[in-house]
């Protein structure tokens, strides 16, 4: 059977509503056919997928891998049966042949991707799924401003590099042709495309909230206490600025997401 609603109506409560949609749209576009032992997420933030698909699929073994120590930490403060590991991603593999390799926006903030994704193609067992949801913030005022934030304050040493660069392709980002001429050499089938969500924020609801988590997951790494108090208020006055409440006394926010799910 595939992932989708019909297997708990109340599954996807777990994860912040304004994440909830991408990752139902991924998971709903995986092969009704898969059955998977092996899964692994990448990217894994605070486990809400992980422990999702572990729900799933009792009998799978469910590894969810993140850069992040705070990250895991959080993660880790659920009770579950997913094992969790600490590794860049950047160089990180599985050792092993996964039978699902996904990830709900945990590798935009990883460099690499011309190498990263045929590499876990390969990393994939007969028959076996890569599925991956990729915000685009590159195309977000909000992204914007964060880098922003991030090189005007006394902070700028401790954030420098915290992202990474642009791809080398004349400053232009991965789009989706690019992925397609990646993956298509190894793969049996593309399922490719792209989503504008839009979500309406009132005045209760900081804008911030609205972030993807792995978009603060730098600062968060690098910047603690009262510092990472006045990075946070810093930022969320460039937020405001840029994205005024209108009359209804609601924001209109847009996000980009590139989903693709590969089986070889």
């Amino acid at each position: 059977m595939a992932l989708n609603m019909a297997w708990d109506p109340n599954a996807f409560a777990t994860i912040d509503v304004l994440r909830r949609r991408p990752v139902m749209d991924l998971t709903a576009a995986l092969p009704f056919s898969l059955a998977p032992n092996t899964i692994v997420d990448l990217g894994c933030g605070a486990g809400q997928l992980s422990r999702l698909l572990a729900a799933r699929w009792p009998l799978a073994e469910v590894l969810a891998v993140d850069h992040s120590p705070a990250m895991l930490r959080w993660a880790a403060d659920t009770p579950s049966r997913v094992r969790y590991q600490q590794a860049d991603l950047t160089v990180w593999r599985p050792h092993w042949p996964a039978d699902l390799v996904i990830s709900a926006s945990g590798l935009q903030h990883v460099a690499g991707h011309e190498r990263l994704f045929p590499d876990l193609l390969q990393a994939l067992g007969p028959g076996g799924v890569l599925a991956v949801a990729l915000p685009r913030p590159q195309d977000q005022t909000a992204h914007r401003l964060l880098l922003e934030t991030a090189a005007d304050g006394p902070w700028s040493d401790r954030l420098h590099g915290a992202w990474p660069a642009a791809p080398p392709s004349g400053g232009r980002s991965y789009g989706p042709q690019d992925y397609y001429d990646w993956l298509s050499p190894q793969a049996a089938a593309i399922d490719l495309w792209e989503t504008e969500y839009f979500h309406a924020l009132d005045g209760d609801v900081p804008l911030l909230q609205w972030l993807h988590q792995s978009a603060l997951v730098p600062v968060m790494d690098r910047l603690t206490g009262p510092e990472l108090d006045r990075f946070l208020a810093a930022y969320r006055r460039r937020l405001e600025v840029a994205y005024p409440e209108h009359s209804s006394g609601n924001a209109l926010i847009p996000t980009k997401w590139l989903f693709m799910v590969v089986r070889v």
